[in-house]
C-alpha cells in the first residue's frame, strides 16, 4: 500500500473509537495524490479554494463528497452550489441567503455549518454563540428552504498548549449539543460538528467531533504555489 493510503489507515484506526469521519484535505494537492487516496477507499474531500475546487470536482470520479472547508465569498457560492455537498464555513446571515439563492436556482438543498469563533486570535472567522442563537432563531432562516443548518465548525488557537486547544473543543460541543437538543426543525437539523485538524485532530475527537479536517498528516506538507 502507498504512503497516501498507510496515513489514511492509520488517522482511521485512531478515530475507530469516536464518531468522527475523515475529511481528507486536499488544498494544493494533485489530482495523483487525491487518487491515490481516494483507490485506498477515501471518499470524503476538502477543499479551502473555489477555483481549485472545481477543477478536481470536474476531473475526478463523480462520488467523492466535497466539502467547502475556506472562507467562502459571496460572489463564489454560484461555482459550486451544483454539487458541494457541505459548506463548513458558513460566517454570516448575508452568506446564508446566497447559499439559498444558489441551492433555488440549482434546485438542490445545501447543506451548511456556521463557523463559531473559539480561538483566540483575531485571524479566525467565524460568529460567537449569541449570533449563531440570533441567527437559528431569525425569520430569514425559517423562510429558506435551500438550505440546511447541519452543525457547527471551529478552529481552536494555532499553540502548543494542548489543554487550551481541549477546553476550546469541549466548549464549542457543549455549545452543540445544546444547539442539538434545542434547535431542530424543517432546515435546521444538527448532527455535525466539524473540529480538528492534523496537530489536533485526536483532542477534537475525544471531544464530540464528527468531522476532522487532516491534510499535512495524509499528504505530507502544504505545496506553496
Amino acid at each position: 500500500m502507498k504512503e497516501i493510503g498507510k496515513n489514511i489507515n492509520t488517522i482511521n484506526n485512531q478515530l475507530k473509537d469516536s464518531k468522527a469521519k475523515l475529511v481528507a484535505v486536499s488544498k494544493t494537492k494533485p489530482n495523483s495524490d487525491i487518487m491515490e487516496a481516494y483507490d485506498s477507499g477515501q471518499r470524503i474531500f476538502g477543499e479551502n479554494k473555489v477555483q481549485e475546487l472545481v477543477s478536481k470536482y470536474e476531473d475526478l470520479p463523480k462520488d467523492i463528497e466535497w466539502h467547502m472547508i475556506g472562507h467562502l465569498q459571496r460572489n463564489k457560492v454560484k461555482y459550486i452550489a451544483p454539487f458541494i455537498h457541505l459548506i463548513h464555513s458558513v460566517d454570516s446571515l448575508k452568506l446564508l441567503k446566497e447559499i439559498n439563492k444558489q441551492g433555488e436556482k440549482n434546485n438542490r438543498v445545501i447543506n451548511c455549518l456556521l463557523q463559531i469563533h473559539i480561538a483566540e486570535e483575531e485571524t479566525k472567522f467565524g460568529m460567537d454563540e449569541k449570533e449563531v442563537l440570533e441567527l437559528l432563531e431569525s425569520q430569514e432562516i425559517k423562510s429558506m428552504e435551500y438550505v440546511k443548518i447541519v452543525g457547527l465548525m471551529g478552529m481552536a488557537t494555532n499553540t502548543d498548549n494542548e489543554k487550551q486547544i481541549e477546553r476550546e473543543f469541549r466548549s464549542i460541543n457543549v455549545f452543540f449539543e445544546h444547539l442539538r437538543s434545542e434547535y431542530q426543525s424543517d432546515n435546521i437539523e444538527i448532527k455535525e460538528l466539524s473540529t480538528g485538524m492534523s496537530g489536533d485532530y485526536q483532542i477534537a475527537a475525544a471531544n464530540g467531533s464528527t468531522l476532522v479536517r487532516v491534510g499535512s498528516s495524509i499528504f505530507g506538507a502544504r505545496n506553496y504555489g
